[in-house]
């Protein structure tokens, strides 16, 4: 509640009774703002690649994909990421069901997996498959983004 203490100004009271009302509001806008800002810092998208030793398809996909993966808008968009499957999970990994098959392609962005390839498919098939979960990684993009535009709204 606004009351004017009887040692300040009646002007001075109205202005902060009305900046006081504006509070929530400001609160929660900066709120939407800081998890906006944080979601596409730390949760970019990323090709998580799970191997292990003695794979041959494994060392296949190293010669044929891994040189160039990180030259390609792909491999900008989603850097690859390895993880032996004989290895723990990091904690913010724990969403994906990690399968015995190996390779195992998992893209993933703001921690939910967008596709996964099972085993090398070889050069042309990897590439056809990773331009479908791109596709659908810029869709889910687009409608993380519409989203966050509405959260902006409703906390003006």
């Amino acid at each position: 509640m606004c009351n004017s203490s009887p040692t300040s100004r009646e002007g001075t009271s109205l202005l902060l009774c009305s900046h006081a009302r504006k509070l929530p509001s400001l609160i929660a806008f900066a709120g939407a703002m800081l998890m906006l800002f944080a979601s596409s810092l730390s949760h970019a998208a990323e090709l998580i690649m799970f191997e292990q030793a003695g794979c041959e398809w494994c060392a296949a996909f190293d010669r044929e994909i891994a040189p160039i993966y990180p030259e390609t808008d792909e491999g900008r968009r989603a850097p690859l990421r390895r993880f032996d499957i004989a290895q723990p999970l990091p904690r913010e990994l724990a969403f994906i069901a990690v399968e015995r098959l190996t390779p195992l392609l998992v893209l993933v962005d703001n921690g939910r997996e967008i596709g996964r390839i099972r085993g090398y498919p070889g050069e042309d098939n990897f590439w056809g498959l990773l331009d479908a979960m791109m596709k659908t990684l810029e869709e889910s993009g687009r409608e993380h983004a519409q989203l966050s535009k509405k959260q902006l709204r409703l906390a003006e």
